[in-house]
């Protein structure tokens, strides 16, 4: 999968030192990965969950929520959002 919005994981890295190593490693992994769907997407990453029209991660455990949308034809990953659980929970991501 290409991974389209490095200037999101970028700056959450940054804002959010503790994530630093977790986003790497979720970059790693999802521009490893060769998705079809989302049952492929959930078989490597069980924690991922659908939320119409976007695909959300937990980074760091549940400490952070990476909010994208997946195109499994085009396989790209676009980043929309890097949030905190709590500003997650608010739901202004929506």
């Amino acid at each position: 999968m290409q991974v389209l919005g490095q200037v999101v994981l970028q700056k959450a890295a940054l804002k959010h030192a503790d994530a630093a190593n977790a986003i790497a490693v979720w970059r790693v992994s999802v521009t490893a990965a060769k998705w079809s769907n989302l049952v492929e997407l959930k078989a490597d990453i069980p924690s991922a969950d659908y939320v119409r029209p976007f695909t959300i991660f937990n980074i760091r455990g549940n400490t952070y929520r990476l909010i994208a949308v997946v195109d499994y034809a085009e396989q790209i990953v676009v980043v929309r959002d890097f949030l905190t659980h709590a500003e997650y929970d608010k739901g202004a991501w929506k």
